[in-house]
């Protein structure tokens, strides 16, 4: 019988085969292992270095020899340590990048798309009409007088992948409620104890209505909408259902008496930047970027951007931005969408009700905006305020936020987007394809990664009369604020003129 040892030495070199207990056998057994040379050179051959080298040399007919592994001496896993590395070194770029999902292609009942989603449009530029030119700073007085006062409004929040409505809140039937009646209430109160500008009090009241959702004449999609419902006119149809009729009107509601939706106070900080008609972009100077701290994985930084457009004095809109920064900065998610259209009533220290009837429709009433309507020519006329920053941004109170503002005026030509489509379920699509949310009311929301690492924060307001109010947040790839960029634009509806 032949010995233990010898039977697993057999194993270790990967024979197959079983050894006889005859003498013979055992013999020849001797004279092949006499022939290796390995079993003189190395007295103590560990099982992994044996089985490595035995697989070298045995090279079975009809299979493919095992190659070794190249690495660096010192450290076996130094192929891993490589990848791990450049894949660190991918996770610590600045690039910032976004997947959106996207919803397939719905047809209205004219035949005629109606697109929600798009990618970015493309804006040249024509003709410099005034290089840029250094402006006066705004007072923040007058900023501060320009905001307060009595503001009632509506208001919805968007899928920020679909563009769709979502549900504000759940109601008391368990049903969800798509649209909002607001009323704030914005006065200047002094400085608090330390503070030398004074601050900016608000308090925000609201109503949730509308159980039926977006409604779809401009789309066709009649999916919340009752069988019964089919039998309405055309003109009906048009002008809204029987449902959306009876939806209560803002002066049915008791806002005294009403739930508050926010109350915050608005200070001369350094992240805002603010124009004297009321105009403003809010948000964050800094946003974290750089490496990874793995004992920190749960934690993704979350800001709120809350820019506002004003147009006459006494109407304006406000878009707030919700976006969870993860990876370093490297992931970019937007959380929600807000929107509130709202109107001036009266001062802020007159607490009765006005003579002035607010007759706004909710957003779920609304048309979309198309892109048709921001193509073509545009004068533009831009105020820019970039930040200095230094010791300044923390010390500087007295004057305000240290930003230079500068204006320039130009003819610029936007064209239509590449890929005018509808999202939704679960196909991927990169961000670069996904840019432009078209909501109601004129309104266009978009975040934006532009090819050099810039991160471009925008909303737009159009109106039939040929205007589009940009308000736009640029944040450089180390995460500070580079610019805050405030637009008026004006349709051109004039033709060339004739050569002479």
């Amino acid at each position: 019988m032949s010995s233990p040892s010898l039977r697993l030495l057999h194993h270790q070199l990967g024979f197959q085969c079983c050894l006889s207990s005859s003498s013979s056998s055992f013999s020849a057994t001797q004279k092949l292992f006499q022939s290796l040379s390995f079993v003189s050179n190395f007295p103590n051959p560990k099982p992994r270095n044996v089985v490595v080298s035995q697989h070298q040399k045995y090279k079975p007919e009809g299979r493919r020899p095992f190659e070794a592994v190249k690495g660096k001496k010192e450290n076996v896993w130094s192929v891993d340590n490589e990848l791990a590395a450049k894949a660190k070194d991918r996770r610590n770029d600045l690039r910032r990048q976004r997947v959106l999902k996207k919803k397939k292609k719905k047809r209205s009942n004219d035949g005629r798309d109606v697109v929600m989603v798009s990618g970015a449009m493309l804006m040249e530029v024509e003709t410099v009409l005034q290089t840029q030119e250094p402006v006066i700073k705004p007072a923040w007085n007058t900023f501060a007088s320009s905001v307060s006062g009595i503001w009632k409004g509506v208001g919805a929040v968007f899928s920020p992948i679909t563009a769709e409505m979502e549900p504000v809140e759940i109601g008391n039937k368990n049903e969800n409620l798509y649209d909002c009646y607001t009323c704030s209430h914005i006065e200047v109160v002094p400085p608090s104890s330390g503070g030398k500008t004074s601050q900016i009090q608000r308090k925000i009241n609201w109503v949730t209505l509308n159980p039926y959702g977006e409604m779809r004449q401009q789309s066709g999609d009649d999916n919340r909408i009752k069988d019964g419902d089919a039998s309405l006119s055309a003109k009906a149809v048009i002008e809204g259902t029987e449902k959306y009729k009876e939806l209560p009107k803002f002066d049915s509601f008791d806002f005294e008496r009403s739930d508050v939706m926010e109350e915050d106070i608005m200070e001369n900080e350094t992240g805002l930047v603010y124009f004297e008609d009321g105009s403003y972009s809010r948000g964050p100077v800094d946003i974290p970027v750089g490496d990874i701290d793995d004992s920190k994985y749960y934690v993704s930084p979350t800001f709120k951007f809350e820019q506002c457009l004003v147009k006459g004095c006494h109407m304006r809109l406000r878009i707030v931005h919700t976006i969870e920064f993860s990876n370093g900065g490297s992931d970019i998610q937007i959380l929600r969408v807000a929107v509130y259209e709202e109107e001036w009533i009266s001062p802020a220290n007159i607490h009765h009700e006005s003579d002035m009837e607010f007759n706004a429709k909710p957003f779920s009433l609304h048309k979309r905006t198309q892109p048709a309507q921001l193509t073509g020519s545009w004068k533009v006329f831009e105020v820019s305020a970039t930040p200095v920053f230094g010791e300044d941004m923390v010390t500087e109170e007295t004057n305000g936020s240290p930003y230079v503002y500068l204006c320039t005026e130009t003819l610029k030509k936007r064209s239509l987007p590449d890929n005018p489509i509808y999202f939704g379920e679960e196909e991927m699509l990169d961000m670069q394809d996904v840019t432009m949310l078209w909501l109601p009311c004129g309104v266009t929301a978009y975040v934006d990664v532009k090819k050099d690492g810039i991160l471009c924060i925008g909303v737009g307001w159009y109106s039939d009369e040929g205007i589009n109010l940009v308000m736009e947040r640029d944040y450089g790839v180390d995460g500070k604020l580079k610019e805050v960029r405030w637009k008026s634009e004006l349709k051109r509806r004039w033709s060339d003129p004739l050569h002479v």
